[in-house]
């Protein structure tokens, strides 16, 4: 894939080769083995070698075909649990529930078909080097925002184990690592394909960019120890009930389920003004009634003298109809309500069903009575003199929900969440790896609680200081602390990404300038 090849146009009749269909394929299946819970994220650094190599010498429209295929396969090997999901709890036969995976694997691989085609088109003007990780992050970046956006298991998620590396986030966040593995493939494709001087000086400059970025983590990781050495902290317990999802919302199990989460939140005591945290719905009624199990959840924090932290359904009566919520609630050690967050960022046919009228087969999974409400925004609960930040479920895979926290001076991340649906898929473990990154940007303390797990304490280096097995009745009492750390990424946000939109622009008027000089 040279860079002059504009010289080299190819030959409009020449059928694709099943080499390049092969090497597509091969990117693919690369990529989906670099995420959990199959392989080992450094897959990742050449995942991307084989589509190169299958993109030298194709036209645009097999550059886009190629990519898709790259693409779909990837999609596929990270989202086959979808089909699981669908058929299991939205009651759709196998094919139907293939079919909807298969409907979105098609849609997230246009990215992949459009970066294999800008690509081709741009490298005559452009060197790999710039084309290549400015263009992905710009059209990672679209992905996680367009339509809702689906940010789950971008490229920098892969590295979610490689502690010394991830610690550039709080700089460039999750899209700036993903450039720095995109900039590392084409290295690695260079030296194979080239075998140049040229091509050694510049793989020679990526390696020593990377050895950078790695001592930087180093730096890093033994400034937050020292901040750690003495800080303020307290107790936590995490609670995980691993409540079978088909009787979750059965009335004849309630006092079943509370009676759960309450013996695994007295097994271990812990002393006065800790935090106990039950997972997303973990109150299988809508909290704000008063009744018994109320009455017995309030008197939960009185024993313990502890902050209580649990997710139930809310809701808001109006005149013409009644809003519901995905909320958590706060408690003080008095048992009183001290906050309520509603979750902002919903679930699609999740928690609400857009085109329902189209799809109505699609309604049953919604969680117990269909669509929720929006939260009002990302506003951190008072916990006596600090301030915590509540993510549930899916909002803790999105850097934009931690950073306003963290700039409205929370000190504590609290995810919460149901991860009951994907059974024993490799879903679990692609949350909590992602939800990790958090933790990392904002320099603070994540605490997961997870309903079948993997519940997780997570210090603010994205290392996993606790962890528990998924479908299993567990709880983790640890200590976290509070550290003040700034951190760039979020006070500022993906400013990588808009300068890669900026080049990205320069790059196309640059070329435009190029085919015009090539016309005369």
């Amino acid at each position: 894939m040279k860079n002059n090849d504009s010289k080299v146009m190819p030959d409009p009749s020449e059928k694709l080769s099943g080499t390049s269909i092969f090497f597509a394929l091969l990117s693919g299946i690369l990529l989906f083995l670099s995420f959990p819970k199959f392989g080992l994220g450094f897959i990742t650094w050449i995942a991307f070698v084989p589509l190169f190599i299958a993109l030298r010498n194709v036209s645009l429209r097999r550059a886009l075909f190629l990519g898709w295929i790259a693409g779909l396969t990837a999609c596929i090997g990270i989202l086959y649990w979808i089909t699981y999901v669908v058929v299991y709890y939205g009651h759709l036969p196998l094919y139907l529930g293939v079919t909807i995976m298969l409907l979105l694997a098609c849609y997230l691989s246009l990215y992949t078909a459009l970066f294999a085609a800008g690509l081709v088109y741009l490298r005559r003007w452009v060197p790999l080097y710039l084309v290549v990780p400015v263009l992905w992050v710009c059209l990672e970046y679209l992905k996680s925002k367009l339509f809702t956006g689906f940010p789950w298991e971008n490229v920098g998620y892969s590295q979610f184990n490689n502690l010394f590396f991830i610690q550039i986030a709080d700089i460039v966040g999750v899209f700036g690592l993903s450039f720095l593995i995109l900039l590392l493939n084409v290295a690695f494709f260079e030296i194979v394909t080239e075998k140049s001087k040229k091509s050694f000086a510049l793989a020679a400059s990526v390696l020593l960019l990377w050895l950078g970025v790695y001592g930087y983590g180093v730096l890093r990781i033994n400034q937050i120890d020292k901040a750690l050495n003495g800080a303020p902290g307290m107790e936590v317990s995490l609670i995980q009930g691993n409540i079978d999802q088909s009787i979750k919302w059965n009335e004849n199990f309630q006092n079943e389920t509370i009676e759960i989460y309450e013996e695994l939140s007295l097994h271990t005591p812990m002393a006065d003004g800790g935090l106990i945290v039950w997972p997303e719905t973990a109150v299988p009624f809508s909290f704000q009634d008063k009744n018994d199990l109320q009455r017995q959840v309030r008197d939960l924090s009185i024993k313990t003298r502890s902050w209580f932290i649990f997710g139930s359904t809310s809701y808001t009566e109006r005149r013409e109809k009644t809003d519901y919520f995905n909320s958590a609630y706060l408690l003080s050690p008095q048992g009183d309500v001290r906050g309520k967050y509603d979750k902002v960022h919903l679930v699609p046919y999740g928690e609400y069903v857009p085109l329902r009228t189209l799809f109505p087969f699609i309604s049953s999974l919604a969680a117990g009575i269909g669509d929720f409400a929006t939260g009002k925004g990302f506003y951190p609960l008072t916990m006596g003199d600090r301030k915590i930040g509540v993510m549930i479920c899916y909002e803790g895979i999105l850097p934009e929900a931690a950073r306003m926290y963290k700039n409205a001076a929370a000190e504590l991340l609290v995810n919460i969440t149901n991860d009951a649906w994907f059974g024993t898929t490799s879903a679990p473990y692609q949350h909590l790896s992602m939800s990790i990154f958090r933790a990392v940007e904002t320099r603070l303390y994540l605490v997961r609680a997870a309903n079948t797990g993997i519940s997780a304490i997570v210090d603010p280096t994205g290392k996993i200081l606790a962890q528990t097995e998924i479908f299993k009745k567990d709880e983790i009492h640890g200590n976290i602390k509070f550290i003040a750390l700034s951190s760039f990424y979020a006070r500022y946000g993906d400013l990588l990404v808009w300068a890669c939109f900026i080049c990205l622009v320069i790059f196309f008027l640059w070329s435009l300038k190029g085919r015009k000089r090539n016309v005369r």
